[in-house]
């Protein structure tokens, strides 16, 4: 499709992208079955970099499981890359939950509606309105960027950003540093003063898998070797443990900050107190300051009046950076003999510094386009694709910037009902990506 002869400006093409890509149904459910919709969106965003000149390619890990990727060169080819990420796909939605239809993109009071709206085809469109328009206008990026758009984030990342690490590494040649999500969106304090996060570290995910075997038999029968109630008291064992306050830098200096912005003060020895004192912001950190283990699933029997061989429950447990092994031995001793572990998904954390040119050039951004606005670090209790780049030796940040209302619950939006962002913030956002991008 040939370019217009009169483009619109970012400002204004990010909103439609952002609309164009809510409105493909990336729905990813974790079964390949019904993840056709990555391989439609993943086309779109191709047609979206070839029209301006650049030069994507299409990687399928699986029939429909489709991610983009391509580079676009910069000035100083000596340099380290940049990577600008984002994933395609978004959880589900049950339409009659919402006030609009979830795929489609509606605007309603000043926000753009719809399921991926902040998690994450904002960043997605932002990045692709701002390369379109710097294609356009001949613009040269200080340092090769390397874009890519992945499948499957949503699901663990194995169809999407751990298939091109493992299977296409080649695409990663040169990069030193990533940016993507979750980050750069602003938090009002309570003295009105904005802060802008950025996300440094991110907790470990594993999905964990507990079973327990006994002797089957009879219902009515005295039993001494139950796989139910051995499975319950470890399981009941592990929900009630409450893992001890550990604190990261990433953690310590976000507390330090914020504590210093708002006047609170910070006692080190007793860091969920300042979580206390910080309002809607606890939420934001006060996941990262333990590791967590929560049971989410059971599964045992198959008939009332019959004691079952075996019973099984699933974990969903976030590990502080560097702790996952600290994490697990502690849930073998919680969970006692006679448990066997599997793990569905085994993904360490990460944290990395919150300094060095990049970190300057976030900080400069955020400052020229909200002055008097500060940038802090922060820890992730999710997770993101940047796990996988991580292993690579990249570091890896989230910044996505956002300008938010001060009464807006953003972090409450992700995979919730009506998921949205606003207009405003689109717009904001790719002005100060222009700046980060120009400066980093």
């Amino acid at each position: 499709m040939a370019e217009s002869a009169n483009p619109p400006r970012p400002q204004d093409e990010v909103v439609d992208i952002a609309r164009d890509l809510i409105r493909i149904d990336t729905t990813n459910t974790g079964d390949n079955a019904t993840a056709k919709g990555e391989r439609a969106a993943a086309e779109y965003v191709a047609e979206k970099l070839a029209e301006v000149g650049l030069e994507p390619k299409i990687y399928e890990s699986a029939p429909g499981r489709a991610s983009v990727a391509c580079r676009y060169p910069g000035a100083d080819a000596t340099r380290g890359a940049l990577l600008l990420h984002g994933h395609l796909d978004v959880v589900p939605a049950e339409a009659s939950e919402w006030s609009v239809h979830p795929f489609s993109g509606e605007i309603k009071d000043g926000y753009l509606f719809g399921r991926g709206a902040v998690d994450m085809k904002d960043f997605d469109a932002m990045l692709l309105a701002l390369v379109r328009d710097w294609k356009r206008n001949g613009k040269v990026p200080p340092r090769d960027l390397v874009l890519l758009f992945t499948a499957d984030e949503e699901a663990g990342s194995d169809y999407g950003a751990r298939f091109m690490v493992e299977e296409h590494p080649e695409v990663f040649e040169g990069v030193t540093e990533a940016v993507g999500e979750v980050g750069g969106f602003s938090m009002t304090l309570p003295n009105d003063l904005r802060v802008y996060v950025v996300q440094t570290a991110e907790k470990g995910l594993d999905w964990l898998r507990l079973r327990a075997t006994g002797r089957p038999g009879h219902g009515s029968m005295l039993h001494d070797d139950n796989a139910v109630t051995r499975l319950a008291r470890a399981v009941a064992n592990i929900g009630g443990h409450e893992f001890p306050v550990e604190m990261t830098p990433t953690v310590r200096q976000f507390l330090e900050s914020v504590s210093e912005l708002t006047g609170v003060e910070f006692d080190p020895n007793n860091p969920d107190e300042a979580v206390a004192k910080l309002g809607p912001i606890a939420r934001l950190v006060g996941a990262t300051l333990r590791n967590t283990a929560n049971p989410t699933r059971l599964n045992a029997g198959y008939k009332t009046n019959v004691i079952p061989s075996a019973a099984e429950a699933v974990l969903d447990c976030r590990s502080l950076p560097g702790r996952n092994d600290e994490l697990e031995a502690t849930l073998k001793e919680l969970a006692g003999a006679g448990i066997d572990f599997d793990y569905e998904i085994r993904q360490p954390g990460y944290e990395t510094s919150f300094d060095g040119p990049l970190v300057d050039a976030m900080a400069e951004a955020i400052r020229l386009s909200d002055p008097g606005a500060r940038t802090v670090p922060y820890m992730l209790s999710g997770g993101t694709d940047a796990k996988a780049f991580a292993t690579l030796g990249i570091r890896c940040f989230g910044f996505a910037p956002l300008k938010l209302p001060a009464d807006l619950d953003f972090t409450a939006l992700f995979h919730g009902i009506d998921e949205r962002v606003p207009i405003s913030g689109l717009q904001f956002g790719v002005d100060a990506m222009d700046r980060f991008i120009s400066r980093a």
